[in-house]
């Protein structure tokens, strides 16, 4: 049985104006995610990430099309679904600032029913699992940024979901804390736990996901993993060369089909759309005298970008 299966799935929100047209925030949205698998979804602000995952997590309702956790629907198997999940969203919403780092964590432990003989293990466990066990019996309200985001990290653990939802989730985390976040989820997938990610750091979802999607305006437009992504876009790579002639870089650019990109230290890189463009631009680099050249494949980020656009601040 797959983890999650989502068909047709479409959710809109009311314009602004009674007159205004929907808001399409998931635009007939097909994604399979495998049992066991680390799943990334990544794309800009408001792409559909988030809303994504409160369908998948029954907070909200689809205005059309399905969507099935562990083959229980999530709209009219919604209970169902709830005992089988975790969820972690980022920012500081959820915890109860004026309770320790423990009693938030004892308290979500009775609302998913921790048979209380456990309580005590599991929350001392999970606290020592994301580096809160020196901190479990501070006020939340004294805790730093990241310092919640762990605690978030661990409520979302407190029922060992089969399915767990991470949105987000190294917001706010220093360098070190994100390692031990990868380390953790990989330890998760071992254990059986099949993850939905869904991050802006590109070099997280290198690292720990098995597949990605890429989402913008409500619309999957690739799920590949993460190595195959970069070989889809440019499937014959790229070409660098080192202090190129203009007159060189301009012939070069019309072979490639494209304006070479400067890099740092006067590279220049073509992006060639054939296996044949390549190798001429290969040939050419090397009859003009440039020394220095190298290969090599995109990036999850620069797929990301080109397939997304570099659309600045605009959503």
């Amino acid at each position: 049985m797959n983890a999650v299966e989502v068909s047709s799935l479409r959710r809109e929100f009311p314009g602004k104006t009674r007159r205004s047209a929907p808001v399409v925030a998931l635009a007939d949205v097909d994604l399979v995610i495998e049992s066991g698998e680390i799943h990334g979804l990544l794309g800009p602000n408001g792409a559909g990430k988030t809303t994504l995952v409160k369908v998948l997590s029954t907070i909200l309702i689809p205005t059309s099309g399905t969507a099935r956790v562990l083959g229980k629907d999530v709209v009219a198997e919604a209970e169902a679904v709830r005992t089988t999940i975790g969820l972690v969203f980022g920012g500081d919403r959820g915890l109860y600032a004026r309770l320790t780092g423990r009693q938030n964590l004892e308290y979500w432990a009775a609302l998913y029913r921790v048979p209380a003989r456990q309580v005590t293990a599991t929350v001392n466990d999970l606290l020592d699992r994301v580096g809160l066990g020196g901190r479990a019996d501070d006020r939340v309200e004294t805790y730093s940024r990241g310092m919640k985001q762990r605690l978030h990290l661990a409520r979302g653990l407190v029922a060992a979901p089969r399915v767990l939802f991470l949105d987000e989730p190294t917001i706010g985390l220093d360098p070190m804390a994100s390692l031990d976040f990868r380390r953790l989820v990989t330890e998760l997938r071992a254990a059986g736990t099949t993850i939905l990610l869904t991050t802006h750091d590109m070099a997280e979802a290198e690292a720990v996901c098995d597949r990605v999607s890429l989402i913008d305006h409500g619309r999957i437009l690739a799920t590949e993993r993460p190595a195959t992504l970069g070989t889809w876009l440019a499937a014959f790579g790229w070409v660098e060369g080192q202090h190129v002639p203009a007159e060189v870089a301009h012939r070069l650019a019309g072979i490639a089909g494209a304006a070479a990109e400067s890099r740092p230290d006067e590279w220049l890189r073509f992006l060639p759309s054939t296996e044949s463009a390549r190798a001429d631009i290969l040939r050419e680099l090397v009859a003009a005298g440039v020394t220095a050249v190298r290969t090599g494949f995109p990036s999850l980020e620069e797929v990301y970008v080109r397939l997304v656009g570099d659309r600045g601040m605009d959503l």
